[in-house]
This record gives C-alpha cells, structure tokens and sequence, in this order.
C-alpha cells in the first residue's frame, strides 16, 4: 500500500468495470476512500465489497443530474469530503455515416459522454469551493483531440470534454480547484472489446488486436495505464497541473504507428527539382 492518496476522497463514475474499477483499485491501494457509482449495480456492489471499508458503491445513472448530485453527496456523507472527482462514465455511443444517425442516438451518446461530466464537475466544485481545494479528472479521447479516429457523437463530446475541462480550470483556480483530462487510445476493456469484436469479453482478441496496432513494441494499452494517469493527476504530484489534456496513446496523436516510420533508413538530402545530395 503507498500513501500517494493517503487522506483523499474521490468518487468515479463508471467504478464498476474496465478503466474506472482499475482506477478505484489503484486509488485505494494508495490510501483513498472511494464512492464508485454505475449502472451495473450487481458488478459495481460486489466490486466495493471486494476493496473492502474504504469503498462504497452508489447506483448512478450519470445523464440524472439527481443521480451524480446523489453520488457525490455519499461521499461527504459518509467518509466527510470530496477530494477527487472522476467523471470516467462513458459508452461508444452512435456508431455510422452522419446521414444515418438517429437524432435520439445523438441525444443519448451527448447526454452520457458530455452532460454526466458537466453534472460531475457541477456537483464536485460545489463542495470543493468551500474546501478550496480539489482536483476534477474527465474522461476525454485521442477521439478529443484529433478527427476520424471515432463516430460523430463519441468525437464531438469528447472534443466538448476538452473545452469544459478547460473552461472548469480557468473558473476553479482562485478556488484551489484543478481540472484535467485524459485522452488515451484504445485500451483492453470491455468496451473496446465490443466495438472491436462485438463480445465485450473477448479480451484475449482485444489484447492481440492493440498489440499488434500499437507504435510500442509490443505493449497494448491496459486501463491500467489510464488509471496511473489519473493517480498523477489526482495526487499532488501534479498540484501545479490544471487545463491539461494528457494523453494516454503510446504516440499516436503524434502520427506514430505500429512498425517503423519511412524515414527510418537515410537517404541523401533531397532538394527542389530532384536533386539529392550535397555537392
């Protein structure tokens, strides 16, 4: 056990699986107490029970605004404060060409992926203004910061998670409030491994498909790589970080891809008109 989050609260939403439930494992195992909230109640309840006292599990349907204010008032019930707030909560959303998509489908993907965060970062800096302290972690997306990675609704939230992260660390400062957010590639989670193979448990599939696409050798990207993210961010480690959109990608918002670039062997100098070399 380290004590990096020694003293801290932080409540996750989507605790229950994949990327969140790395993330509250890993912040207990650093001395936080933890409020997971999910609509997966049976996964979600068994979960906090397997991390033992320091955890809680509260059902949250993240497009209730009722629900994320329920979700983070558990917290200062219960353990007296809110430290930490990750808005994690997400799905895939609408998938298909912009003339196909069903404006409910829209509606839904923007409700979860952008208003859940909104109702996060609105319910957590209410008790973090009068703490004059706190840090705000979001959910973004390689998707956030570049195009054609992902469908329309999943790109355009995760692009707006940007902007209200960064808009939440301007307003938060004077508080003592940090805001950041996380934009990782595809990492081996339940998710990813419905949108790749249409089994949300084939994870050995999932785990051969990122190894092979990542620019690392070797290295797929695990929701524990998200999860140490967020421990920096939320930690004091970072305590002069606030406005940041870290990625998470092994390269790939840089233009790396698996295998070697193509300026990987020399070539002589190459100048206007075809001439190569210096003479």
């Amino acid at each position: 056990m380290g004590e990096r989050l020694a003293n801290r609260v932080a409540v996750i939403t989507g605790g229950a699986s994949g990327i969140g439930a790395a993330t509250a494992e890993l912040f207990v195992n650093e001395g936080a107490r933890v409020v997971l909230g999910d609509i997966q109640e049976d996964e979600g309840q068994a979960f906090a029970e397997k991390l033992g006292d320091a955890a809680i599990f509260i059902r949250c349907d993240v497009t209730s605004e009722e629900d994320v204010a329920r979700l983070v008032d558990a917290a200062v019930d219960r353990f007296g404060q809110i430290d930490i707030m990750f808005n994690n909560a997400g799905i895939l959303g609408a998938v298909g060409p912009i003339e196909t998509t069903p404006a409910a489908e829209w509606k839904m993907s923007l409700d979860i992926l952008l208003n859940g965060v909104f109702y996060g970062m609105k319910h957590a800096a209410k008790y973090m203004k009068k703490a004059g302290s706190g840090s705000i972690i979001s959910m973004s997306s390689v998707a956030g910061v570049t195009g054609g990675l992902a469908p329309h609704a999943y790109t355009t939230a995760k692009h707006a998670v940007v902007g209200l992260t960064r808009n939440m660390a301007a307003e938060g400062g004077s508080f003592g409030i940090r805001a950041n957010c996380i934009a990782p590639f595809s990492v081996a989670t339940p998710m990813v491994a419905q949108a790749f193979h249409g089994d949300h448990t084939d994870m050995d599939n999932t785990l051969k498909k990122l190894t092979e696409e990542s620019p690392l050798k070797d290295r797929p990207g695990l929701a524990e790589d998200v999860a140490s993210a967020a421990l920096w961010l939320a930690s004091e480690e970072s305590g002069y970080v606030s406005g940041l959109t870290l990625t998470v990608d092994a390269g790939i918002t840089t233009g790396s891809v698996a295998g070697p670039p193509q300026f990987e062997q020399h070539q002589p100098i190459v100048f206007e008109a075809g001439r190569t070399g210096i003479k």
